[in-house]
């Protein structure tokens, strides 16, 4: 087709929304920890959260979804971004403010927007928990190779969880701390499985392992078959 030179065309389309959307994990988190604060921030790209702030984190399928819905939320509410993570299968963010109302303004704003509620959410599951006791120092230092948090000293006791989907496991590093005095190694919060390692004394890794684990248990949503 020929068009005159300097003749505007305007193409319109009309959004459909992925009937095959999941929302895979959706969570307020009240009350960051001092620890769990400091290693989000060190680890994310955008607003750093401070101790004390809210966080609502999600994670959706197909990952696409995730840059109008966010994008919902900062326009309906003052919140920032602390993590936008896409990929084909999930896509995953973080938004954080020191108003706890903010949050829950940009959390309904995405449900509002997918005409869902938190009871559409996936329900998460704890996959496996470890605890290795005076961890070996060869070891130490096989995992300090990859450590975003603290090291581990040889002698202490580690403990692991491991959750699906894998944004859950936010909510168990910030219960854990909550619980015991332990020192968060490791937070996987991307992918199908998350994982948290954290390490100090045997009885603290125990009560904070219960503690991290009973947060995830009390998750509501739709229960899953095992992946």
């Amino acid at each position: 087709m020929n068009r005159a030179h300097g003749e505007i065309f305007t193409i319109s389309r009309t959004y459909t929304m992925n009937p095959d959307l999941t929302i895979r994990a959706l969570i307020q988190i009240d009350r960051l920890q001092p620890k769990f604060a400091a290693y989000t921030g060190a680890t994310v790209q955008g607003s750093i959260p401070l101790a004390g702030d809210t966080v609502l984190i999600g994670e959706l399928a197909p990952g696409n979804e995730v840059f109008r819905l966010v994008d919902k939320a900062l326009k309906a509410s003052s919140v920032e971004a602390t993590s936008q993570i896409v990929e084909r299968e999930f896509g995953f963010f973080i938004l954080r403010s020191p108003n706890n109302s903010e949050v829950s303004a940009a959390r309904d704003a995405i449900l509002s927007e997918l005409g869902m509620s938190m009871s559409q959410r996936l329900k998460p599951q704890v996959e496996s928990t470890q605890i290795i006791t005076s961890v070996e120092p060869y070891q130490a230092q096989l995992l300090n190779k990859w450590s975003s948090g603290s090291l581990v000293v040889p002698g202490q006791t580690l403990g692991i969880i491991e959750c699906a989907p894998a944004a859950y496991i936010s909510i168990a590093a910030n219960e854990a701390e909550k619980a015991a005095e332990i020192d968060i190694v490791q937070v996987q919060a991307l992918g199908r499985y998350g994982r948290f390692f954290m390490s100090g004394s045997e009885a603290s890794v125990q009560t904070a392992l219960e503690a991290a684990t009973t947060a995830i248990d009390l998750v509501e949503g739709i229960e899953t078959a095992p992946q």
